[in-house]
């Protein structure tokens, strides 16, 4: 794991950075968050993920810690993100109303499940011990960025319109 704390660093580095700035950025419009009942989720969901890929770069960076150990926190970070969307499925489906369009529910879901589902397959292989689960995990994080980065826009600047 030695030759990957770079990018684990670099990527903990980007998503404290992100994460602060998601927070003020929801601040500044928390009152059209709270009137549109979708928005408080996807805030929620917005926070979770990229709390997620905060937390592996940072699980990431124990010393000497062994392949399988990692997989295990990994495994635990990627299931509680994928719950916290499965928990928000049923509100959000719910919660659409006629003449809505079906991607202001389905597209924060979906960016949950794309950045989750590579996270859960590395986990796996690297619990069996198979350092290729990392390149599974680093593109996990990424999605994750890329997840936080989408929703921010929308709770920054397409709430406004």
């Amino acid at each position: 794991m030695e030759a990957w704390s770079d990018f684990f660093l670099g990527e903990l580095g980007a998503a404290g950075a992100l994460a602060g700035l998601l927070v003020v950025a929801m601040s500044i419009n928390i009152e059209r968050i709270l009137a549109t009942p979708s928005l408080p989720r996807r805030a929620a969901q917005t926070l979770i993920v990229i709390g997620g890929a905060l937390v592996i770069s940072s699980f990431a960076l124990f010393p000497g810690q062994p392949l399988w150990v990692f997989g295990w926190e990994v495994l635990a970070v990627g299931g509680a993100i994928g719950a916290s969307g499965l928990v928000h499925l049923p509100r959000a489906l719910a919660g659409l109303k006629r003449g809505e369009p079906l991607t202001w529910t389905l597209t924060p879901l979906t960016l949950v499940a794309v950045a989750t589902l590579p996270m859960l397959v590395g986990a796996v292989f690297l619990i069996a011990g198979d350092a290729s689960g990392l390149y599974w995990v680093a593109t996990a994080v990424i999605f994750c960025m890329i997840a936080a980065l989408l929703n921010g826009w929308v709770l920054l600047v397409e709430i406004l319109r």
